[in-house]
């Protein structure tokens, strides 16, 4: 009996040791690989900063702000000479802000580094630097910072604090996560948390808007889906709107329909174009539908883009998580760079 035991726990820790050889030898892999990448995009600080940021007050003169959110660079940020120089690569391919997420600027626990490593958007280990002076110290704006609602509800005071750490007025709950979308009753309780958690961050100068996954295109009515009641629910001097296209998209809804239907309530939009990206010959006629550089793919941007500029957009974030140009955000966001400044640009 004691030598079985034995037997079953040197089998146990014979496997427990390769799982961590495994972990270890992806983590050196992958930090060579980001080296890599980081050391080959070395460039020059722009001298100055952007005068123009997320300040709302420019929107008279029709100036649209262009940003990449930050997940894009979780594992970019392992260190802060890697975090600042992708900062800089941001800011000189001609993006003026980031969007930040409160738990990619806080130390985060292993649970949800993993989550997110499995779900495709790894946050690496970013949460350890210090990110007011990265921001600074690169020249970027900080367009808006996401939470969560549970936060907010908790408490509103310390999420509008930490906005306005970062000069922003703008704070963004993500959809999908914790919320019920399956029922009418539901989805009309979440708008009354998200009225609630607006009129909290109002009362402290910070405006609240909602983004969008695809799940709130679940029908609750025979007519009507989860996202037509949380417009229609929700009062427009508390929560406003992040549109993100690209999973309306996905979800086969009406995009165009669906932002002329938010009109002005539409602050912000997250882009992103649906494509193929070649990565081997075409034995077969069937593509993957995937993420893909701005204006390679087959949304129609265009028509997206001249429905936000009418209805007052205010700031145009680039968000992929995959699919990247050589496997490199930085490539892939150069590129998406030339639509954006054609498309936002001062001089469009």
């Amino acid at each position: 009996m004691k030598k079985s035991r034995k037997k079953i726990l040197t089998v146990l820790l014979v496997c427990i040791s390769l799982v961590i050889v495994l972990i270890a030898g992806y983590e050196i892999k992958e930090k060579m690989r980001i080296n890599s990448i980081v050391k080959s995009h070395k460039t020059e600080q722009v001298a100055g900063q952007n005068a123009v940021g997320a300040n709302h007050a420019t929107n008279g003169s029709k100036h649209i702000t262009t940003a990449v959110q930050q997940i894009m660079i979780g594992t970019m940020s392992d260190n802060y000479d890697h975090a600042l120089q992708t900062l800089l690569n941001i800011k000189n391919a001609g993006y003026e802000s980031i969007e930040l997420n409160d738990f990619m600027i806080h130390k985060t626990s292993l649970l949800v580094k993993l989550m997110t490593q499995f779900s495709g958007m790894p946050i690496g280990s970013g949460g350890k630097l210090d990110w007011p002076k990265l921001i600074e110290e690169s020249g970027l704006q900080v367009i808006s910072l996401h939470s969560n609602l549970g936060s907010i509800e908790d408490d509103a005071g310390a999420i509008a604090k930490e906005a306005k750490k970062f000069g922003t007025d703008t704070v963004v709950i993500t959809g999908m996560y914790q919320f019920d979308y399956s029922s009418l009753d539901k989805v009309k309780e979440l708008a009354g948390r998200l009225n609630e958690a607006g009129k909290a961050l109002a009362d402290e100068g910070i405006r609240l808007l909602y983004h969008n996954h695809n799940v709130e295109l679940q029908k609750v009515t025979a007519e009507k889906t989860a996202y037509d009641i949380i417009i229609e629910e929700t009062d427009p001097a508390y929560v406003n709107f992040e549109f993100d296209s690209y999973w309306m998209a996905d979800g086969g809804a009406n995009v165009p329909a669906l932002m002329e239907k938010l009109g002005s309530r539409m602050k912000l939009w997250h882009i992103n174009d649906r494509g193929h990206t070649k990565a081997g010959p075409y034995m077969t006629p069937i593509l993957k539908e995937n993420a893909t550089e701005l204006g390679y793919g087959n949304m129609d941007l265009d028509t997206l883009a001249a429905i936000a500029i009418k209805n007052g957009v205010e700031g145009v974030i680039l968000e992929t998580h995959k699919n990247w140009i050589d496997n490199d955000p930085i490539k892939s966001l150069q590129v998406s760079a030339e639509y954006m400044q054609k498309k936002f640009g001062d001089n469009k």
